[in-house]
């Protein structure tokens, strides 16, 4: 099988996807080829030279760099399945790509609607479960539908910050409901970019500001004292076979983190070591686990999810209420990233992970040519 790994991206995750690829091509079965495309920051596709898989297969501590050699441009023919990927003109002959992407033009739907586009099979959800799991305000309400408990929330938009008189009217309700301290985020950044906690007016303002440089929807959440409990989910939601163990859905073992910093922002994911403790399983009573697997499962479910998701929570140390806070539907592989360790932890070995999503990509392909496009 011919696996295209694809990284890097224009994002504010670019770093981590290069960290998050070099895992991966460590995990895939010798039997493969293994085809690598790197997109720069300014989204410029490039095929990489066969070296560098080699390079990073025989170096556990090595990351990948991307080499832009303008003979080697990548260019997609749509519909052109196996053969829609080409470079210096000839065919790439790709069975599945296994984007390991982060954050804005990697897990937003839109190169997951390209490969839709091209007719390729591909690890991860769907382009429209990907947008829709990108915009955290969207994904609140869709498991509010449901039943599923969320943080109260309210949702800024960027033109009530162009208006001072809707802006003043919007944050004093916002404190009057919530209180200090809150937490800002970007509905639409990954691993806590453009995220700050606000204790009082002025830090409120100041978090607004940051947030919409990175969107222009901006979420404000109450905050609670909350323990950060995550779990892995893979699978197929929307149309596996009861006999699938490829596709079936399954939650593993939950893990807790218990950063260091003020809340876990990306300084603690991703450049201090000591940033938070990684505890797997979480420190909970079985039953509470089990019922942070099955929430897991059913937050998956609802947004149609395909292939892998991380599904994070919040346990208020106060009242014990368990909320979810966000899904991410292309974690990190990072030597310390919290999904591969949660399937480790419930005996699904990394390698093995990799494999079940390539088989996983391949089958939902398979079974997606049986629809009908046309009469």
């Amino acid at each position: 099988m011919n696996i295209a790994l694809i990284y890097g991206g224009r994002s504010g995750e670019h770093e981590i996807s290069l960290i998050s690829a070099s895992s991966i091509a460590r995990g895939f079965s010798k039997e493969d080829k293994v085809t690598l495309i790197a997109i720069t920051k300014d989204g410029k596709w490039y095929l990489q030279p066969e070296s560098e898989y080699e390079r990073i297969c025989n170096d556990e501590k090595a990351t990948f760099k991307i080499t832009t050699d303008e003979k080697n441009a990548i260019s997609i023919i749509p519909g052109a399945k196996k053969d829609a990927f080409l470079a210096n003109g000839k065919s790439l002959n790709i069975d599945v790509v296994f984007p390991a992407l982060h954050g804005t033009y990697g897990e937003d739907g839109t190169i997951q609607g390209l490969f839709e586009m091209a007719d390729v099979a591909y690890v991860g959800c769907t382009h429209i479960s990907s947008a829709i799991t990108m915009d955290k305000e969207k994904t609140k309400m869709i498991w509010q539908s449901v039943g599923l408990p969320v943080v109260p929330y309210v949702c800024m938009k960027r033109h009530v910050m162009l208006d001072s008189v809707v802006y003043d009217a919007v944050i004093e309700e916002t404190e009057k409901e919530f209180g200090y301290p809150m937490f800002v985020k970007p509905c639409s950044a990954g691993s806590s970019n453009g995220a700050n906690k606000a204790n009082n007016k002025k830090e409120l303002c100041y978090a607004l500001m940051e947030a919409f440089q990175w969107d222009d929807k901006v979420l404000i959440e109450k905050s609670i004292n909350a323990r950060e409990i995550e779990c892995s989910v893979t699978g197929n939601s929307v149309t596996f076979p009861a006999d699938s163990d490829d596709e079936a859905v399954v939650a593993y073992i939950p893990g807790e983190i218990a950063p260091s910093h003020t809340f876990y922002d990306f300084d603690a994911k991703y450049n201090d070591p000591d940033g938070a403790r990684l505890l797997i399983p979480a420190d909970l009573t079985e039953n509470d686990l089990e019922k942070i697997r099955k929430t897991a499962v059913a937050a998956y479910k609802a947004l149609d999810a395909t292939g892998l998701s991380r599904v994070d929570f919040f346990i208020d140390r106060d009242t014990k209420a368990v909320y979810l806070n966000e899904i991410n539907t292309l974690p990190g592989f990072t030597p310390i990233s919290m999904f591969p360790k949660m399937c480790d932890a419930a005996g699904l070995k990394f390698n093995e992970l990799i494999q079940l999503l390539v088989n996983e990509a391949v089958a939902r392909y398979a079974a997606k040519q049986n629809l009908m496009t046309s009469r």
